[in-house]
């Protein structure tokens, strides 16, 4: 017997804003927050100057204490204070013994742990010195930094789950998390991930020449879709989801977003770096047959949009051989850059909002819809207003990992 999972608490730290009515005023104002950074200038070899930092945030003092924070870097703080907004969310953040008692735990990911502990790890190895590194030099570098903090923050006991899939962490976190209040392992799920910006992951998909070089114009790219689009851009943040089962939300009065009901994941198989429609169409099939729907019960999709030729075209070639032409599809990396290992969890927290508000966001620097990519209903200049039941949010991988979350409004 399986059991049914409801989203209660939902927050987030994004380049457009750190709550729900700056982020959907950037949304409908169809603004973005790439920005030229001098800084970039200084790495010979580097061809983008580009990247969409976080918002500024608060971290309230009498709770981030030097102590508390002192294994954690950049990543794991967004990680943390997004968790944190989340269990607030969610009326659970008081709930010391329910948060201690073993039926709450967390699957959070991120592509990697702090650049700049890494990077003191890097010196080591080069410049043969240890200067630099410390006690906490390695929890703030590790994979699984953000659940692991976010654990001992909160004083979790229950499961850890690290998710450190690049850009399917967020979402891979959450589905995840999913299966196990599903099958009956928690009751309470800390979900998502977080991503801290780095040139080193920049330079990353610059060695691919996938990254955009509009150095002078960055409010009009990135372009995912678009004949014109020249390569992604790099942004940071966290986003973090409460997941709860059904009857444990409803038997303490808590307000309930959004179900969720499907989640499907797999792998191509195939090559590192060459996304493949056939297998990101039968993750989105995973996830329908998961929720136990049709394709045409979804009303929109949430695409990974990363505005790499190769990346755009698999996509939607996979969407359309899923959905058809009639799908309503935008990205929101538009407005943000690839945040990596955050998107899956801030597109899947945006999705539900816009669900819920009956208003979808386009897909902004979109002009010309690239020929190659498959014929689909893009959304573009000011948006969709959509009465729909089912949101799908995909997220696609290096490496060839897919995911795709399926969300149904709570009524």
């Amino acid at each position: 017997m399986t059991r049914r999972v409801v989203v209660t608490g939902m927050a987030g730290i994004s380049p457009i804003g750190c709550d729900w009515p700056s982020i959907e005023a950037a949304l409908r104002a169809e603004r973005n927050a790439i920005q030229y950074l001098p800084e970039w200038e200084a790495y010979d070899g580097l061809n983008t100057r580009l990247g969409a930092p976080a918002a500024a945030f608060a971290l309230p003092v009498e709770t981030y204490t030097r102590k508390r924070i002192r294994s954690m870097g950049r990543i794991a703080l967004m990680a943390a204070r997004a968790s944190e907004l989340a269990l607030a969310d969610a009326g659970l953040l008081a709930d010391a013994a329910l948060l201690g008692s073993g039926r709450v735990g967390v699957s959070y990911g991120s592509s990697a742990g702090s650049p700049p502990a890494i990077g003191d790890f890097g010196r080591m190895i080069y410049e043969k010195t240890t200067e630099g590194v410390n006690a906490n030099s390695y929890i703030k570098m590790m994979a699984h930094t953000t659940p692991v903090n976010i654990a001992v923050f909160f004083g979790l006991t229950g499961r850890v789950i690290t998710t450190s899939s690049a850009c399917t962490s967020g979402s891979q976190g959450i589905g995840y998390a999913y299966e196990t209040i599903k099958y009956g392992h928690a009751d309470v799920m800390i979900a998502g991930g977080a991503e801290e910006l780095c040139a080193t992951e920049a330079a990353v998909f610059d060695t691919l020449f996938a990254t955009s070089t509009r150095n002078d114009t960055p409010s009009l790219t990135p372009r995912p879709y678009d004949a014109g689009r020249d390569g992604l851009v790099i942004g940071e943040g966290a986003g973090t989801l409460i997941l709860e089962e059904y009857e444990h939300a409803m038997a303490r009065g808590a307000h309930i977003h959004a179900e969720l009901v499907g989640f499907g994941t797999n792998c191509d198989g195939s090559h590192v770096t060459q996304p493949q429609a056939a297998t990101m169409a039968q993750a989105m099939k995973l996830a329908l047959a998961d929720a136990g729907l049709a394709s045409d019960a979804i009303g929109y999709v949430n695409g990974h949009g990363t505005a790499t030729e190769q990346g755009d075209i698999a996509e939607t070639q996979a969407t359309h051989a899923v959905f058809g032409e009639r799908m309503p599809i935008s990205s929101l990396k538009s407005y943000v850059g690839h945040t990596l290992g955050a998107c899956g969890a801030l597109e899947a927290w945006w999705s539900i909002m816009m669900m819920n508000t009956g208003w979808f966001a386009p897909t902004i620097n979109l002009t010309e819809i690239d020929p190659r990519c498959a014929p689909l209903d893009y959304l573009v200049s000011g948006g969709r207003n959509l009465d729909c039941d089912y949101v799908m949010s995909n997220n696609f991988a290096f490496g060839g990992i897919n995911t795709s979350l399926i969300f149904k409004k709570y009524k």
